[in-house]
């Protein structure tokens, strides 16, 4: 996913921990309503949810209240176009105050989540107020929620009618949906507002998934068996609490993300590029099915190295470098690779519900910029495959610009690439986020068109 820069205000936000004093008790309601408005306010003004909880954690003071935050900050970005369209509605004028403006959206969402206990959340939400212009916003803050409590019926049949706040998704995004996938549209946006379930990868060098599968139970942990090699938790739980995970007996990846090695299908020996390796969890995968001599790049040296430090902790060894996989004379040697996973940068459409930020930060103009970029890389790497090697295109995207279109217009370019298989495109659901597939054979191409397998041919759909 690409990063955006961490917007200035953010350092505001760190800026205003010298006023601790003025804090509740780290263990309030009211602190944690006061600092999950502000990574809200941070994401409105630019930032990236994981750029803002970076800058602010340092601060929260235990496991529990940091979990107590971000569960209040992404039901918050999750249902930000429910929550903006009532607070319009509450509002005489707009606020010039951002960190109040976030702190009624966090109130507004938890009240309507948890009306049992309404009248405490809008006292800690007023107390919470108090701390922005030292008291003066406590009335304010007061007056829109109790408002809100009051008109709740019909603000919520109101919302009903809109399409923004009845989906929670900007409005291109709506329409772009409703464009790619006329029957699917409804029940994609209803995921993109879920929970994303956790799923485990078995490190099969280390163990096997009936061994994993009887520690999990062994330490309360319920879990179930998908696709050829994953577990999936009936709820999610911090790492430490995994038996095993320190030790490198698993990973944590989603199980449509574990499709891609399983595609890729590399087989002992081969050589294998991870163009956009980072955080090495695709490239983890590859090892532990198959002794491969693996090259891993990103663009990023941070990044670049989390993919070290995730194949170090399972036991794995690759050649991890930095470079721009477009730039092919920073890292190819000359010697073509029998396999190349594509995983480009894209809008991260199909893990929205993973990152809710996501949502609000992307703007429609964004589609095509990824849809260039992707076809640079892809571009840039067909000429590093053997002939006869596969490339495995791959995004966690829901938009055909990213993916089908994407796909078709590269086999257009390119008349010695031929999809060996149906392009795998899986929506998000209960089981897994979304992602898109497509495994392209180079044909021994003779240069007037025609090859061994003959033209290329249209990729096969599966939804």
């Amino acid at each position: 996913m690409a990063s955006y820069p961490l917007h200035p205000l953010v350092d505001t936000l760190r800026a205003t921990m010298t006023m601790r004093p003025l804090l509740p008790p780290p263990d309030s309601l009211a602190f944690s309503l006061h600092e999950a408005a502000r990574l809200v306010a941070a994401v409105r003004a630019g930032g990236t949810l994981t750029e803002a909880q970076a800058a602010l954690s340092p601060a929260w003071p235990s496991p529990a209240q940091r979990g107590a935050i971000m569960d209040m900050a992404y039901g918050c970005l999750r249902d930000f176009g429910r929550g903006d369209f009532f607070l319009a509605r509450l509002l005489h004028k707009p606020l010039d105050e951002p960190l109040l403006h976030a702190l009624l959206l966090v109130a507004l969402h938890r009240v309507e989540r948890r009306p049992e206990s309404a009248h405490v959340l809008v006292s800690q939400a007023v107390e919470a107020a108090g701390l922005i212009k030292r008291g003066v916003l406590k009335g304010l803050a007061n007056a829109v929620l109790r408002n809100f409590l009051r008109q709740a019926a019909s603000l919520a049949q109101a919302a009903a009618q809109d399409e923004v706040a009845h989906h929670s998704h900007p409005r291109w995004w709506i329409d772009t949906l409703r464009r790619d996938w006329p029957e699917q549209w409804p029940s994609l946006l209803a995921a993109g507002n879920q929970h994303p379930p956790m799923s485990l990868r078995v490190n099969i060098r280390r163990s096997d998934r009936a061994r994993v599968l009887q520690s999990l139970a062994a330490a309360g942990i319920d879990a179930r068996e998908i696709g050829e090699g994953g577990l999936l938790l009936a709820k999610p739980c911090p790492v430490s609490a995994l038996p095993g995970f320190a030790e490198g007996l698993m990973s944590v990846q989603d199980a449509g993300a574990q499709r891609a090695a399983i595609l890729l299908d590399a087989v002992d020996g081969m050589r294998v590029l991870d163009a956009c390796a980072a955080p090495g969890g695709k490239a983890a995968h590859i090892l532990e099915r198959a002794a491969v001599d693996l090259l891993a790049l990103d663009s990023d040296a941070t990044r670049a190295l989390r993919i070290t430090e995730n194949l170090a902790r399972l036991g794995l060894q690759a050649r991890v470098k930095v470079a721009d996989c477009r730039d092919t004379r920073s890292f190819y040697d000359g010697q073509p690779f029998d396999r190349i996973l594509a995983d480009v940068p894209c809008s991260a459409s199909g893990v929205a519900r993973r990152h809710p930020d996501i949502k609000w930060l992307r703007r429609d103009t964004d589609i095509a910029k990824f849809a260039a970029q992707q076809r640079e890389i892809i571009d840039a790497l067909w000429p590093l495959l053997a002939p006869g090697g596969k490339m495995l295109y791959a995004t966690c995207s829901v938009f055909r610009a990213e993916n089908q279109a994407q796909v078709a217009q590269f086999c257009a370019r390119h008349p010695d690439a031929r999809p060996i298989a149906p392009e795998e495109s899986l929506a998000p659901c209960e089981a897994h986020d979304g992602f898109f597939y497509a495994v392209l054979e180079k044909t021994h191409w003779q240069g007037d068109g025609s090859s061994q397998y003959g033209s290329a041919s249209n990729l096969a759909m599966r939804r």
